[in-house]
């Protein structure tokens, strides 16, 4: 495995129905959400994803609640259809056992601190030198060098100390909790597979692997690429709340109905604002909200709150200004909008019971097979894969 598709140029083009990733192996030593996320992607389209987890407890997230019987249903959700070794890296034999994965190997994924897998034998370098292709990806919060490169974190950290997290505050001017783990997946989990593709595509070309350095901290800039302006280009100093995507406009914010109910309005471009602001009933000197942003702003949060979000809802009914209540998550899911795509259509089993399954970004096109999956038990492929069965828990 690991080699079909080595040489682009000398096989011909694949069928649509053989995913694109087919016959790639991937070694996973990640846990918890960046890397297992990246690596449930690729497995949708159709690499082999193989887990290396500690013995006795494997991966954290097993153990993280919620749970249907005694499978955490986050984990099953982000590592459907993986298998998984349990092995204890820290044993002085652990890489001989681990050397055919390494030799087949086209991608290692690894979330550790800077240094620790070449503690353990098994850094870039330890592994070039017995598969020199191999394509090796590290995700940390700083990176694998600079003054942060040791320091814990998470995602909250990361969006504090790069200064995102501050870009956005309450009413009370203290900065909001994330709904998002941001910082983890999109400045983990989607440059990791970015460049894990692109390497693989370059491999294709030259034969050559590389080793990929992803630090989440620094992905974050730019997502925040208008604050990156301000201050890089224009020396200009970004105010918490300030930008028009941040709370300085009245053409994007959030305001409160009649029945304590909330509304996402939106209408950015003059052509929304327009019909938007004759839906409300704004006044006419008050249209041009550049004038005085804050009694826009004030004017329009009255007049919001003089009625109810359902009647609010039926006034921007097809009205096309890009305003929205803001629904609960269960009602969100009742959506018939997510029915008619598909989004939830795979089911995983968790335990006894079967669930949808995380919706993919990979286009169903491109993605392996769609069938009932599940998240592997500890070390269910010891035998298979390793030669012998899981060390006695």
């Amino acid at each position: 495995m690991g080699r079909a598709f080595r040489d682009a140029t000398s096989l011909p083009s694949p069928p649509a129905a053989v995913p694109p990733l087919k016959d790639l192996l991937i070694l996973d030593f990640s846990t918890l959400l960046p890397g297992p996320l990246a690596t449930l992607f690729l497995a949708d389209a159709g690499a082999k994803v193989v887990k290396v987890e500690r013995p006795a407890t494997g991966d954290a997230m097993r153990d993280f609640a919620p749970a249907i019987g005694d499978e955490g249903v986050s984990f099953a959700l982000l590592n459907r259809g993986k298998s998984s070794v349990a092995l204890d890296l820290k044993d002085p034999g652990a890489k001989d056992r681990l050397l055919p994965l390494l030799k087949a190997a086209d991608v290692i994924v690894e979330q550790f601190r800077p240094g620790v897998m070449a503690r353990l034998g098994l850094g870039y370098e330890d592994v070039r030198a017995i598969n020199p292709d191999i394509i090796y990806c590290s995700i940390t919060g700083w990176g694998g060098a600079g003054p942060k490169a040791d320091e814990a974190g998470h995602d909250l950290n990361y969006m504090a100390e790069t200064g995102v997290l501050g870009l956005s505050v309450g009413a009370d001017g203290a900065p909001v909790l994330p709904p998002l783990p941001s910082a983890d997946i999109a400045a983990g989990t989607y440059p990791a597979m970015i460049n894990i593709l692109l390497a693989l595509r370059r491999r294709d070309r030259d034969g050559t692997g590389c080793r990929i350095d992803v630090a989440m901290g620094e992905n974050l800039f730019p997502m925040a690429y208008r604050a990156v302006g301000d201050a890089k280009a224009l020396r200009h100093r970004p105010v918490a709340g300030g930008d028009p995507l941040t709370g300085g406009s009245a053409r994007y914010q959030i305001y409160r109905t009649r029945d304590d109910r909330f509304l996402a309005a939106a209408p950015l471009e003059d052509k929304f604002w327009a019909k938007f602001a004759a839906i409300i009933g704004l006044p006419a000197e008050l249209i041009d909200d550049a004038r005085d942003p804050p009694a826009t702003k004030s004017a329009v949060a009255a007049l919001i709150a003089g009625r109810d979000a359902a009647e609010w809802a039926a006034a921007f009914a097809g009205a096309d200004v890009c305003c929205s209540v803001v629904l609960s998550f269960e009602e969100a899911l009742r959506d018939p909008h997510w029915a008619a795509r598909g989004v939830f259509d795979r089911r995983i089993g968790i335990a006894d019971r079967v669930v949808p399954a995380l919706p993919s970004i990979v286009a169903p096109e491109l993605r392996a097979e769609d069938t009932a999956s599940h998240a592997p038990s500890l070390g269910e492929a010891n035998g298979a894969l390793l030669g012998r069965d899981p060390e006695p828990i």
